[in-house]
């Protein structure tokens, strides 16, 4: 797998993990401490591409 392909599969799951934090942001009986284990997958997955990407 080159770095290209990699950070393009981590965009991906970072893009998907998104719409999984808004959905979870709408829905009246999503725990907040789910949401926030979201956000910071998230940020871990944004951290990695900027590491890949310099």
């Amino acid at each position: 797998m080159t770095v290209a392909s990699h950070i393009a599969e981590l965009k991906k799951k970072h893009d998907t993990l998104s719409s999984k934090v808004e959905q979870a942001q709408r829905a009246p009986a999503v725990d907040g401490l789910h949401i926030a284990d979201l956000k910071k997958q998230k940020l871990k997955l944004k951290e990695e591409i900027g590491r890949l990407s310099a």
